[in-house]
C-alpha cells in the first residue's frame, strides 16, 4: 500500500479577493461541523485535483475558479487535503452543498471565527492568511 492510498484524497481552495480577504466556508457536516474552513472536498474517481477544485468551489460557494499552484498538503484523520491557490473568475458567492455559510473575511474577522483545528497555524505557515 502506498502512502497516498491510505488517505482519502481531497482538495482545498485558497482564494483571496483584491483586498486580501480570504474565502472561507462554515462547515455544515462533519468533520468540523459549525466551524470555518477553506472550501473544498473529496477528489472523485477519474478527477484530477484541478477538476475537483473547480467542482467543489462551484458546489460549495457558487464561484467559478481557475486553479493555481499547490501551496501545501495536510493530513486530517483519514483525509489528505492538497490546498491550492485559486483565482475567482466568475459566479456569485452563495453557500451550497455541505457549506452552511460562505464569506470573504479579513484578518480581524478571521481571528474571531471558530476555525477548524490547525487552520490558522497552517495558513500562517504557508503565508496565506487574510489581510
Amino acid at each position: 500500500m502506498t502512502e497516498g492510498s491510505r488517505h482519502v484524497p481531497c482538495v482545498g481552495a485558497i482564494a483571496h479577493d483584491a483586498t486580501g480577504r480570504l474565502l472561507l466556508i462554515k462547515r455544515g457536516t462533519e468533520p468540523g461541523r459549525g466551524r470555518w474552513s477553506l472550501p473544498g472536498g473529496r477528489v472523485e474517481p477519474g478527477e484530477d485535483d484541478s477538476a475537483a477544485l473547480v467542482r467543489e468551489m462551484a458546489e460549495e460557494t457558487g464561484l467559478a475558479v481557475e486553479p493555481g499552484p499547490h501551496v501545501g498538503t495536510v493530513l486530517i484523520g483519514p483525509y489528505r487535503i492538497a490546498d491550492y491557490r485559486c483565482t475567482v473568475v466568475g459566479g456569485t458567492l452563495t453557500a451550497g452543498d455541505d457549506a452552511a455559510d460562505a464569506r470573504w473575511v479579513d484578518a480581524t474577522e478571521f481571528a474571531a471565527l471558530p476555525l477548524v483545528d490547525g487552520l490558522a497555524e497552517t495558513l500562517a505557515g504557508w503565508a496565506v492568511l487574510p489581510r
